[in-house]
């Protein structure tokens, strides 16, 4: 059966409106540029600069929005990150970069599982049992970095955790085989959005050329980008977490279980922050015990520009990367521009409130048209149960 498409929807506010506001950011910020007479602002150079300050976030991000889609919340994302840096710095140069990235990484994970279990088997909230671990694992921090900075000094190790997160990689052929991936998928799922999505990356790529590079984080970001979503999108367990998060009495009583689902959302989210404080360390070669403080809230601004519902049972990974990437589109204009830094938080609330406000009245409009639809006198009725 041919399914029809509702265009309306598909490129309603609520559908793509985040990808509009980053076109339309993009566009101003371009002309503000030109206006200046200031380099090409949409030159590919500065672009993959957007995406790779944004690539950290973005992990995170994607991480985040499978456990606001169970119905969970994780608070202590950026203070995890935080605790696999200074684990993977205090460690390197005695066991080297790899032993001390995978110490680092198990320590964020083992993180993860002692959130899961308080949430899942003590039954405490979980804004409230992250927000304890958020001041915990800071307070972890402090101990292990003794209040002060720390470096790795040994040539050799800081030369591998410089290449591991700083090496460059092109992108050219694999982003035109994945815009051909992308249109194929959208005629076959019949989706319109993938398809521009495609012919956006295509002409993104043809605009780059052949010699574009950029570094390790964004391919990270991309390939866990894709595995998430093609998880969520495709499989049973896709499926179920979205069972989780939109009525957890229900999906228990169809089997699934959903306490080992929820655990598993903590533990993506603490697994996706060690590798990001993985990177973070790697880029630095050092950590100070105040690294990423604050961080957690912009991690969490993405998921909800991306229209990830905070109630659970709804949401994007790759709309919650495109709302990282205008949250960092912001921050690069601010500072390329040279637009006034004091106002950059503000008008970053607003952006997020806006993006809120829309996708609220967007559903409570949706939710009311299906109201009038059901009630209606063509409706067929419905048997009363006895």
């Amino acid at each position: 059966m041919t399914r029809t498409i509702d265009w309306r929807r598909t490129f309603g506010l609520r559908e793509a409106g985040v990808y509009y506001a980053l076109l339309i950011l993009l566009a101003l910020l371009a002309a503000i540029a030109q206006s200046r007479g200031l380099p090409n602002y949409l030159s590919p150079q500065n672009l993959g600069n957007i995406v790779y300050q944004a690539s950290l976030v973005g992990i995170m991000g994607v991480a985040m929005t499978v456990m606001l889609i169970t119905g969970a919340f994780d608070l202590s994302v950026a203070s995890v990150a935080a605790l696999a840096a200074a684990v993977l710095v205090g460690l390197a140069p005695s066991i080297g970069f790899p032993l001390a990235a995978g110490a680092a990484i198990v320590t964020a994970i083992a993180v993860g599982i002692f959130n899961g279990a308080i949430v899942q088997f003590v039954g405490i909230n979980a804004f409230i049992v992250t927000l304890g671990t958020l001041t915990a694992v800071r307070g972890l921090v402090l101990v292990l970095t003794d209040g002060r900075s720390l470096m790795v000094e040994r040539p050799e190790v800081l030369q591998q955790m410089l290449a591991f997160e700083s090496t460059r990689v092109p992108i050219f052929w694999a982003a035109l085989v994945f815009a051909l991936v992308l249109l194929a998928l959208a005629a076959w799922k019949r989706r319109p959005l993938i398809a521009l999505a495609g012919i956006v990356v295509a002409m993104l790529a043809l605009l780059a050329g052949a010699s574009f590079t950029v570094a390790a984080p964004v391919v990270y970001l991309a390939l866990f980008t894709a595995a998430v979503w093609g998880v969520l999108r495709f499989t049973v367990v896709g499926r179920r977490i979205y069972a989780v998060g939109g009525n957890a009495e229900a999906a228990r009583l169809s089997g699934i279980n959903v306490h080992a689902y929820k655990l598993g959302a903590f533990v993506l989210s603490s697994a996706a922050a060690g590798f990001a404080g993985v990177l973070f360390g790697c880029r630095l070669g050092a950590i100070n015990p105040t690294a990423l403080q604050g961080t957690e809230l912009t991690v969490i601004a993405a998921a909800i520009l991306g229209g990830t519902s905070l109630l659970g049972g709804a949401g994007s990974v790759l709309k919650t990367v495109v709302g990282a990437l205008l949250l960092f589109t912001l921050t690069n204009g601010f500072n390329v521009l040279d637009l006034g830094a004091s106002y950059q938080g503000l008008i970053e609330g607003a952006v997020v409130i806006a993006a809120a406000a829309i996708y609220t009245v967007g559903g409570d409009r949706r939710r009311a048209r299906r109201a009038a639809v059901d009630t209606s006198p063509a409706a067929p009725a419905v048997a009363e149960a006895g």
